[in-house]
C-alpha cells in the first residue's frame, strides 16, 4: 500500500513540486519515499511506501526494470505474485527481493501489460514508464480498490493517487466542476470517470490508459482508457450454473472463498479484520481463523445510541469463532471531532455518512495491525441491499399501469410535485415521476439511489453528466441493480470510504470477495444459490452457519448507518448551521441558498429527516473551506 504521484512535461521544479506532493500522501506511505527524474527532467515519478511484503531496501520504489527500460510506481497488492514468477520461467530476471512490485514489473517487461493484468490476482494502481519508447502506461485493478486521478495540463500530464496531491503544484487547474457538484448531490459520491475538477478524471476500473509522445507532451486530446476486463461482460454471460445439490454448492463456494481469503492473508507484517457481526464481515473471519493458527485480530464500532449498535453482535461471533476481539463506541461529540478532518482524508468532497465510524475503526485498527481483511461487497454479490427488494415492489406496481397511460400519470404527478411546498410529500411524487417514465431496469433504478432527485435544481449553472446509469439494462432488474451497484457505487464509494480512511492511518485493507474469481463464480450459479424463499445472500449464510450458529446471526439488517439526523440536531447542530447560512451560500452562487435553508430547517423542527441531503452539502462546503477553493 502508497501512494503514486506523476509529472511529465514542461512544469518547472519537477523535484520540489514532487517532494511536496509526496508530503500531502505521507500517510499512504510513511515508512519511505523515492523520487526519479528522467535525464532530461522532462519525466518525474514519485512514490510514499507501506512496506507490506519485502519490507527492505529490494522494494523500494520508483523501481527499475532489470534491462532499465522502465521505471515503475505500484500502489496495491498482487496476491498471486510467486504463482506469476514461477509461470515466468526462463523469462525471470535475476531476482532481487520478493517484493510483487518487482514481480510485476518483470512481468510487464516478458508479457506486455495486457497479458500481465488478465493474470494478475490482486488490487492495484500503477505508472509504467517506457524510456525507450518515450510512454506511459496507468493502470488500475479490477474492481478499483485503488485509487488513480489523472489530468492534462497546459504544462502536460499528472496523475496521482488522491486529488490532494495536485493542490500545491501552481499550474494545476482548480476550477470546479458544477456537474460533478451535482452528482454528488443526487449520488453522496461523484461517479467515474468524474471528479470535482473540470479536466481531472478517475481511471475506470479493469482498465489501463497508454500515451505516447504526443499525449503527453502537447495538447492532443487524451485516448480513452482500454478495459482488460469487464464485471458486466461478466454479469451478462451468466450460465445459470446448478449443482447437483446444495452442499455441492456450498462445498465450491467455500474452496474458492478460501482460496482468496488465504491469498489476501499474504503478509510480512501483523494482519487483522473487521467484524460487524453481519454475515459478510463474519464469513471472511470465520474463513481467517479457520486457516489460521493464532486467534485472528479482529475489530469493531459501537454506538451509544442502542438503535444503531451492532458491537454485540460482533462480539458475540467473535467470542465463538474465538478471535482476539477489541471494539470502540462513538457519540454525537466524537463525530463533530472525526469530522474536522474529513475533507483532508477524503481529498474530494464525499458524503456517505457512514465515513464516520470507518475512519474511527480504522485508528482502532491501525494501532494494533497493519493489514485488515474487509467483508465488503457482499450485499452486490448476493443482492443484499434493502433497497433492492423497495425497488422489486415498486416495479412490480408500475408494471400494473397500462405502459399507454404511464406518460400521462407521470405528468400529472409532475404537476403535483410542482405545487407542493418543498418536503417528503413533494419528493415522493418526483420519485414515482421518474420510476413511470423509466424505459428501462436502468433508468428505474436510479431514483433509488438518488438522494436528491433532482440536482440540477439545487447546483445553479449546473450540466448532466453521464454515468454508468446510461447503459445497457441486464436480463432482470435484481440482476441491472447489483451489476449497476457493482460499477459505481462500490468503486466510488465503499472502496473510497476505506481506502481513504485506512490508507490515512496507514492501514492497508483487502477485499476477499473481490477477487475476480469469486465474482466470476457467484455470478455464474443460477439466482437461487443468491435469493430463496425471500432470503438474501443465501449461500454466504449457509456457508457461514457452517462456522457460527444461526442463532447468533438471525436479526434484522442494519448496516454500518449512523444517528445523523440526531446528531444534526444536537451536537454537531452550530457547526453545521454556520456551514449552511444564507449569507455564506449566496455569496457563494453554488447552491440554491433558499432551497437549503428550507430542508434544514424542516430538519430542524422534526418535519422530516434530511440529514442524507445535508450530509452532501456540508461535505462540500467543508471541502471548499479546507483547500480554499473558490467557486
Amino acid at each position: 500500500m502508497c501512494g503514486i504521484i506523476g509529472l511529465i512535461g514542461q512544469f518547472s521544479q519537477k523535484q520540489e513540486k514532487l517532494e511536496q506532493a509526496c508530503e500531502r500522501l505521507k500517510r499512504r506511505g510513511p515508512d519511505s519515499r523515492g523520487v526519479w527524474l528522467s535525464a532530461d527532467q522532462k519525466v518525474g515519478l514519485a512514490h510514499v511506501r507501506l512496506a507490506i511484503q519485502d519490507l527492505s531496501e529490494h522494494g523500494h520504489q520508483p523501481m527499475l526494470s532489470a534491462d532499465q527500460r522502465y521505471v515503475m510506481v505500484f500502489n496495491g497488492e498482487i496476491y498471486n505474485h510467486f504463482a506469476l514468477r514461477d509461470a515466468l520461467g526462463s523469462q525471470a530476471p535475476q531476482w532481487r527481493g520478493h517484493s510483487d512490485t518487482e514481480t510485476l514489473l518483470a512481468c510487464f517487461v516478458a508479457w506486455g501489460v495486457e497479458q500481465t493484468l488478465r493474470q494478475a490476482v490482486g488490487m492495484f494502481a500503477f505508472a509504467l514508464w517506457d524510456q525507450e519508447q518515450g510512454s506511459l502506461v496507468l493502470g488500475r485493478d479490477r474492481f478499483g480498490e485503488k485509487p488513480l486521478y489523472y489530468t492534462q495540463q497546459a504544462q502536460g500530464l499528472l496523475f496521482a493517487s488522491e486529488l490532494k496531491a495536485f493542490m500545491p503544484i501552481a499550474e494545476f487547474d482548480k476550477r470546479i466542476n458544477r456537474g460533478a457538484v451535482a452528482l454528488l448531490m443526487r449520488h453522496n459520491y461523484i461517479p467515474a470517470p468524474h471528479t470535482i475538477f473540470e479536466r481531472v478524471y478517475k481511471l475506470p476500473p479493469a482498465s489501463y490508459l497508454q500515451l505516447d509522445a504526443e499525449h503527453l507532451f502537447s495538447q492532443h486530446e487524451l485516448p480513452e482508457p482500454k478495459r482488460y476486463w469487464s464485471a458486466y461482460e461478466v454479469a451478462k454471460r451468466s450460465s445459470a450454473r446448478v449443482f447437483a445439490d446444495d452442499d455441492k454448492a456450498i462445498d465450491a463456494f467455500e474452496r474458492v472463498l478460501s482460496d482468496a481469503v488465504q491469498g489476501q492473508m499474504l503478509a510480512d507484517v501483523s494482519l487483522g479484520a473487521f467484524l460487524s457481526g453481519g454475515t459478510d464481515s463474519s464469513l471472511i473471519v470465520a474463513m481467517m481463523q479457520k486457516q489460521s493458527t493464532q486467534a485472528v485480530k479482529t475489530f469493531a464500532i459501537g454506538f451509544e445510541e442502542q438503535a444503531y449498535n451492532e458491537a454485540p453482535f460482533a462480539k458475540a461471533v467473535a467470542e465463538h469463532l474465538g478471535t482476539d476481539h477489541t471494539e470502540l463506541y462513538m457519540n454525537g461529540n466524537d463525530a463533530l471531532t472525526i469530522f474536522q478532518s474529513l475533507a483532508d482524508v477524503y481529498s474530494e468532497p464525499f458524503a456517505d455518512s457512514s465515513q464516520l465510524p470507518v475512519l474511527l475503526m480504522m485508528g482502532l485498527t491501525a494501532q494494533h495491525v497493519k493489514v485488515a481483511l474487509s467483508g465488503d461487497a457482499g450485499d452486490e454479490l448476493f443482492g443484499g441491499y434493502k433497497r433492492y427488494a423497495r425497488a422489486q415492489a415498486w416495479w412490480d406496481r408500475c408494471q400494473k399501469i397500462p405502459s399507454a397511460m404511464r406518460p400521462t400519470v407521470a405528468k400529472m404527478l409532475s404537476t403535483l410535485a410542482s405545487s407542493l411546498p418543498l418536503g417528503q410529500k413533494q419528493e415522493k411524487c418526483v420519485q414515482f415521476a421518474q420510476l413511470l417514465r423509466a424505459k428501462n431496469t436502468v433508468e428505474f433504478y436510479r431514483p433509488f439511489v438518488s438522494y436528491w432527485k433532482q440536482p440540477e435544481n439545487l447546483v445553479l449553472q449546473s450540466e448532466a453528466l453521464s454515468t454508468c446509469f446510461d447503459g445497457k439494462p441486464l436480463r432482470n432488474l435484481q440482476d441491472t441493480m447489483q451489476i449497476l451497484d457493482t460499477l459505481s457505487y462500490l468503486p466510488d464509494d465503499i472502496l473510497v470510504k476505506v481506502d481513504r480512511a485506512a490508507m490515512y492511518h496507514s492501514l492497508e485493507t483487502r477485499v476477499p470477495l473481490l477477487d475476480h474469481r469469486v465474482f466470476e463464480f457467484v455470478w455464474d450459479i443460477h439466482p437461487r444459490y443468491k435469493q430463496r424463499d425471500g432470503q438474501s445472500k443465501w449461500l454466504m449464510k449457509q456457508l457461514l452457519y457452517r462456522h457460527v450458529p444461526q442463532a447468533l446471526l438471525e436479526r434484522p439488517k442494519k448496516g454500518f448507518s449512523v444517528p445523523l439526523g440526531q446528531w444534526l440536531r444536537g451536537p454537531m447542530k452550530t457547526w453545521a448551521s454556520d456551514l449552511l447560512s444564507q449569507d455564506r451560500l449566496q455569496q457563494q452562487g453554488l447552491f440554491d441558498a433558499s432551497c437549503v435553508q428550507r430542508i434544514w430547517q424542516q430538519h430542524q423542527q422534526g418535519a422530516g429527516d434530511w440529514s442524507a441531503h445535508l450530509w452532501g452539502i456540508l461535505m462540500m462546503q467543508a471541502w471548499l473551506d479546507t483547500y480554499q477553493i473558490r467557486v
